[in-house]
């Protein structure tokens, strides 16, 4: 079976992984969007991270403090500081708001990294690149449909995650000159244990032993869906891999109609079409530039 598996196109098996992580992310947003309900979104987070942490701690043990140590801390004390805000918003969206509502408004973060890049890392952006933002600003701005009675503020809240998360993005991008994956997600996970503890036990609710396994399940979920992307990047190229994320949208819609007896509004459908073949074509511009820079660099 592996040899079968490891024989198909690795472009193919990125499309699998993405696929499969997309599902799962999909999943723990339905146990989040169920248990909103009666916890504050904080102690959601809380459990995200702590189970997290401990589905990981054999990793970071085998490593050991030598190669955990970093010469980083602050730039892991911005990315951590923005990813926690931005986790908690996006939990708040996907409580409030229509589950392909809050997916859709998540699909503009690489409008949101795009331009963070040109603002944080200075990127040079070529006009295509700044039309396909400008158009997928424009789609947020289909689905927030500002006028006489003003903007959603639960919306408004998830496109505000979303830049968080498209900003932060940004920010691993920087890290990950010299740091590790592992790394990372071990600053990233501790920091969101340390961070998020006083703040749950202020909001603190009881869990019954049935909704402490679906606080665990979103743990444990979240950091499946993290090891799908990470192996689906691994394996496949970029940009024949990441349409494959906006499968979210369908299983978003799907589940939130059958559980929630939710229907997407046109606007947001339109909304997200707009974003999606935006992000879509700013992705694979940004794979064809790295490819030419990484031809470029093979050549000297």
């Amino acid at each position: 079976m592996r040899e079968i598996w490891l024989g198909l196109p690795g472009n193919f098996r990125g499309i699998i992984w993405l696929t499969v992580g997309v599902f799962i992310l999909s999943g723990v947003n339905v146990l989040v969007k169920i248990l909103g309900s009666k916890f504050h979104a904080i102690e959601i987070a809380f459990f995200r991270y702590l189970v997290g942490f401990i589905i990981l701690s054999p990793v970071f043990v085998r490593m050991g403090w030598e190669q955990l140590r970093t010469e980083r801390l602050p730039l892991h004390l911005m990315r951590m500081s923005l990813a926690f805000v931005g986790q908690v918003l996006v939990f708040l969206s996907v409580i409030y708001l229509p589950l392909a509502d809050a997916t859709a408004f998540m699909f503009t973060k690489p409008i949101f990294t795009a331009v963070a890049a040109v603002l944080i890392l200075h990127e040079a952006v070529t006009k295509k690149r700044w039309f396909l933002t400008a158009l997928g600003f424009g789609g947020v701005l289909i689905m927030l449909r500002p006028g006489s009675d003003g903007i959603d503020f639960i919306a408004l809240i998830a496109v505000i995650a979303a830049a968080i998360w498209g900003t932060a993005n940004v920010l691993i991008r920087m890290l990950s000159t010299t740091e590790p994956t592992t790394r990372i997600l071990f600053y990233y996970h501790v920091g969101g244990v340390v961070v998020f503890l006083g703040p749950a036990l202020w909001f603190w609710q009881s869990p019954t032993n049935f909704e402490l396994m679906l606080l665990v399940a979103i743990g444990g979920g979240t950091t499946a869906c993290m090891f799908c992307y990470f192996r689906a990047f691994a394996v496949g190229e970029a940009n024949a891999v990441a349409p494959a994320e906006y499968t979210g949208l369908v299983y978003a819609a799907l589940l939130g109609f059958f559980i929630f007896a939710e229907l997407p509004s046109i606007w947001v459908a339109s909304g997200a079409l707009v974003i999606i073949g935006s992000t879509y074509f700013i992705a694979r511009d940004e794979s064809k530039i790295r490819s030419i820079a990484e031809n470029s660099e093979t050549t000297r």
